[in-house]
């Protein structure tokens, strides 16, 4: 049986009512009722923006659909035709995508948190009849094609998933389970695979150049041809910097900055690894010089860094809410998805009338957070701000590439 006969069609109106009823639905208002729109043919749709958290989808045919921006979080998608949708920036969080067709799909920055696309009944293709639902067959999400660069696929549910040349680069996926996962041909340069189980996965040939694999499961799984270049492996329970533990030499200069230079000694190393160190918020770390450091993931809320070196460092992913970071100098640095919220970037006073500006020549900020950062006059030539959140961000005087 052709997927035209199982499909319902539904109209602009009836469409819209059921969004509007579903909105009132999740408000708890009178007359709210949730969204089912289970085999119904919502091809080429246009749903941007659209509030459908805890719908039901289960079944339907949304390929070519505009959806970006959309809220699905909770919601059923199970077994859907989403191939070619453009769900940029979309929120999926545990979303039940089991057995989805996202084949080709845009999904670069969308939130999959927690997401399932484990093996479930999909939608499969044919000549003579085009769509139909076989019962009998089961695998995993389909993300063959897809784009995800920047998507957050922290703990996901990936077992089976079918992801082979798709684009990851940038993503968050730290956590998630990917055992059996075709990934062969697949770019995920730059991911960061913290604590992912990789167990039997396909791999062959992909490129996981820069990426971070520490703490990761990759027992039984095909590698062949697959790159490696300049990966991120777990970090030591110690770090040790010239014979001295790293711990000892920030505690030292805490001191400094604190007496002014009275007691402790000034930092100057280059290339650690801070992961180790598990207390970093707020601390007062005040001209460090720490270029080419690994802060990968790292929890720096509200951390001062004055002046601070941190030229060439990895801060993939770190949290920097609210960080004082004027003046630093921040050249080359990697701040792909991290979280500057709040964070000063501004000029930092050195003398009366003099200023020293944050430097951030060449830093990759592509996904990064910065909504209501200061960066007022901040050099930021040849920086890299794609798919980056500036709601709210002061660029005042910066230098930006025209």
């Amino acid at each position: 049986m052709s997927v035209a006969s199982l499909m319902q069609r539904i109209d602009h109106t009836m469409l819209k009512d059921a969004v509007e009823a579903h909105v009132r639905y999740l408000a708890r208002k009178p007359g709210g009722r949730r969204a089912v729109l289970s085999h119904v043919d919502l091809t080429c749709i246009s749903l941007e923006k659209a509030e459908l958290a805890e719908a039901e989808f289960t079944g339907a045919r949304l390929n070519g659909a505009s959806l970006s921006g959309i809220n699905l979080s909770s919601a059923v998608l199970y077994g859907c035709d989403l191939r070619d949708a453009d769900l940029r920036g979309a929120n999926l969080i545990r979303a039940d995508l089991r057995g989805a067709c996202l084949r080709g799909a845009n999904l670069a920055g969308a939130n999959l948190a927690g997401c399932d696309l484990r093996e479930g009944r999909i939608a499969l293709q044919e000549r003579t009849s085009g769509f139909k639902i076989l019962e009998h067959e089961e695998r995993g999400g389909e993300l063959t094609f897809a784009v995800l660069a920047g998507a957050d696929l922290s703990g996901a549910q990936m077992t089976g998933a079918w992801a082979t040349s798709a684009d990851f680069t940038d993503a968050n996926m730290t956590g998630a389970c990917l055992v059996g996962a075709k990934l062969s041909k697949a770019n995920m340069n730059g991911v960061d695979l913290s604590g992912a189980d990789l167990f039997h996965a396909d791999l062959g040939g992909a490129s996981l150049r820069n990426a971070v694999l520490a703490g990761v499961n990759v027992g039984d799984a095909n590698m062949d041809k697959t790159d490696l270049t300049g990966v991120v492996g777990t970090p030591p329970h110690v770090v040790y910097v010239d014979d001295r533990a790293l711990t000892e030499i920030l505690s030292a200069h805490e001191k400094f900055c604190a007496s002014h230079g009275a007691e402790g000694e000034a930092a100057k190393f280059g290339g650690a690894d801070f992961r180790p160190i598990r207390q970093m918020r707020r601390r007062k770390l005040s001209g460090l010089s720490a270029p080419g450091s690994i802060m990968v993931g790292l929890d720096l809320e509200g951390v001062e860094l004055q002046g601070a070196d941190l030229s060439g460092a990895d801060l993939r992913g770190a949290n920097l809410k609210n960080a004082d970071l004027r003046g630093a100098r921040l050249t080359g640095v990697n701040l792909t998805r991290a979280n500057l919220t709040g964070a000063i970037l501004d000029p930092l006073m050195i003398a009366e009338g003099r200023f020293l500006r944050t430097d951030l020549r060449r830093a990759n900020l592509r996904h990064a957070n910065l909504r209501a950062a200061q960066l007022r006059k901040a050099r930021l030539l040849e920086a890299d701000l794609e798919h980056a959140r500036t709601e709210g961000a002061n660029f005042a005087g910066a230098e930006l590439d025209e």
